[in-house]
């Protein structure tokens, strides 16, 4: 079966971000400053950090805190934005039968309508 997604493999705090490694080798960075989780947390706390629920968590036992990793992505606005962006992108390039039928059956009706270009009123001088 394949995997949809990897599994974070560590997690580590730099520059005031968790920096979430990934068993394929790609990498998040996420600044702590807007993760409400993390408030309060020192910097022993940071670095007690680690990956759990087969690397689908992170985990401090010293604050008592399992967040997912998921959701922790989910937060950051940008990274969503790009996410989105990147679905839309490919399944706009998917090719289905459907498709494929819906777009035959236009050509043949002459193709894609045009936009109607709506006409100024006529001004009657008189």
């Amino acid at each position: 079966m394949k995997r949809l997604y990897a599994n974070a493999s560590n997690v580590r705090y730099e520059h005031d971000c968790l920096s979430i490694g990934f068993s394929d080798g790609s990498r998040v960075v996420l600044p702590v400053a807007g993760l409400p989780e993390f408030e309060g947390f020192s910097a022993k706390d940071f670095q007690q950090l680690e990956v759990t629920f087969g690397g689908k968590a992170i985990s401090c036992e010293a604050q008592d805190l399992d967040v997912s990793i998921t959701g922790l992505i989910a937060t950051s606005q940008p990274l969503m934005d790009l996410a989105t962006s990147l679905v839309a992108s490919r399944n706009g390039r998917k090719s289905s039968a459907a498709k494929t039928a819906a777009a035959r059956a236009n050509g043949k009706k002459g193709g894609r309508p045009r936009k109607e270009v709506p006409q100024p009123p006529e001004t009657t001088d008189t």
